[in-house]
């Protein structure tokens, strides 16, 4: 008899500072897209391609879990934040899939442009390896890849079927229809220095968090 199929798992990274509703809102899109049942929100302690977070590891960590308090869609992995070194996604991947076996449907899911800039991330060839990607949209970023080498190795891996996601434990590549939120953490903390309002932005229980801590003045 076969083994039971393994329910598709996403891993969802990020430096979150602070977790708004351009994190949230496309993923819960993406998820329904692809028949997704569960993500792991994973929190970077010492990202390796941009500035360093403003808000401490515990302070993110807190203001995701408030985030995601009542999202049943959404649970948080704070493996990452144990680290003192960079955060490289294969390594962690490659962590998880020693944890959940080599049958498991694992997908990372990933925003427009980071597929762009993929191939400047550390062993990237190694990322469909150990997982699919899950691509979500980004206002004013294109579709398609910087060269026609980037573009073959992207067309010979897409797939338009959410099934494929969930028949194999890795290796697919899927541009996701999710609705465009043209937010940044980056735009949002700049608004908070000024004192604008963020009530759309950001969940009110971490706006709460924010000004209770005096995050981002």
């Amino acid at each position: 008899m076969a083994e039971p199929r393994l329910p598709l798992c996403a891993i969802y990274g990020g430096t979150f500072d602070p977790i708004h509703y351009g994190h949230l809102k496309p993923v819960e899109a993406l998820a329904k897209q692809v028949a997704l049942h569960q993500v792991t929100i994973m929190p970077n302690n010492v990202p390796p391609h941009r500035p360093q977070p403003e808000a401490s590891s515990q302070q993110r960590k807190e203001m995701v879990e408030l985030a995601v308090a009542g999202l049943p869609l959404f649970s948080l992995d704070d493996r990452e934040l144990q680290r003192s070194t960079p955060s490289y996604t294969v390594e962690t991947l490659e962590q998880v899939r020693t944890e959940r076996g080599d049958r498991q449907p694992l997908a990372f899911i990933i925003g427009q442009d980071s597929l762009l800039s993929l191939h400047r991330w550390h062993r990237w060839e190694a990322l469909l390896d150990l997982c699919h990607l899950l691509v979500c949209q980004r206002p004013g970023y294109p579709i398609a890849m910087d060269n026609a080498e980037q573009q073959n190795w992207l067309d010979s891996h897409v797939t338009t079927c959410p099934e494929a996601l969930h028949s194999a434990p890795a290796g697919k590549i899927f541009l996701a229809q999710t609705p465009l939120y043209d937010i940044s953490a980056t735009s949002i903390r700049q608004r908070l220095e000024q004192g604008l309002s963020c009530d759309d932005l950001v969940p009110q229980p971490v706006l709460e968090y924010i000004n209770q801590h005096h995050l981002y003045r």
